[in-house]
């Protein structure tokens, strides 16, 4: 089996994260641990995860200097999770570390880089000084990912379509942001349904309020499964 949706376990402690865990399907989802719940609950919520059956996407998207980035990969790795990120806006010198570094590893996880946040829009690029609209700067870091030997990046639904096309099959293309058909976007800006993120390119899924806030978790999470298969 090769769940395709990962669904975000965006709570604040692992009481709460293990309850909702508890109401969906290993066979059917991986989940993510993020920042706010990894600090928290730190590596034993992971290891209660994986004991569940699980695979976990540690997503704490490193972004420091090589020496310390390829540090913390490592200590991910040997929690034995599936999949970890960083921000390729690090530079090419710290993904390649972090790639060499895991590479030495006999199971290491997937290893993929953010390119720009889904909450981030043309008007917060200007701000922060950055040339081009989105769609053009996660052009750019995806290819830099990709050069540096990267399995993948994250990136939203509307650039799913141009990555796959400049970037092959092959390499993993994780889309956040989705909402079913009519929801709201929340606080992200760049969004698209589950069939729109799939027939985009898109090779994982991670959805968190769709599944998380919905009455039957699992139901929702089946729902989802049976559109992407659709």
């Amino acid at each position: 089996m090769n769940p395709r949706v990962i669904v975000a376990l965006d709570c604040p402690d692992a009481k709460e994260a293990l309850a909702l865990a508890g109401r969906l399907d290993p066979a059917l989802c991986r989940v993510k641990v993020g920042a706010e719940l990894y600090t928290a609950a730190g590596p034993a919520l992971v290891e209660k995860l994986q004991q569940s059956g699980f695979g976990v996407f540690l997503d704490l998207k490193f972004h420091d200097i090589p020496n310390t980035v390829t540090g913390a990969c490592l200590a991910a790795a040997d929690l034995g999770v599936w999949m970890i990120n960083v921000h390729a806006l690090g530079g090419r010198a710290m993904m390649e570390a972090a790639r060499a570094a895991l590479a030495r590893k006999r199971a290491a996880p997937k290893l993929i880089a953010v390119t720009l946040l889904t909450s981030i829009g043309a008007a917060d690029m200007g701000e922060m000084g950055l040339s081009g609209d989105p769609r053009e700067a996660v052009s750019r870091l995806a290819h830099l990912a990709q050069a540096c030997g990267l399995d993948g990046v994250v990136c939203s639904a509307q650039e799913t379509p141009t990555l796959r096309r400049q970037l092959g099959n092959g390499f993993w293309l994780v889309t956040p942001g989705i909402r079913a058909e009519g929801a709201a976007g929340d606080d992200q800006k760049r969004v698209a349904t589950p069939r729109q993120a799939i027939a985009g390119g898109a090779d994982y899924l991670v959805i968190g309020r769709p599944i998380t806030r919905a009455p039957d978790p699992l139901a929702a999470l089946r729902a989802i499964n049976a559109e992407i298969a659709g």
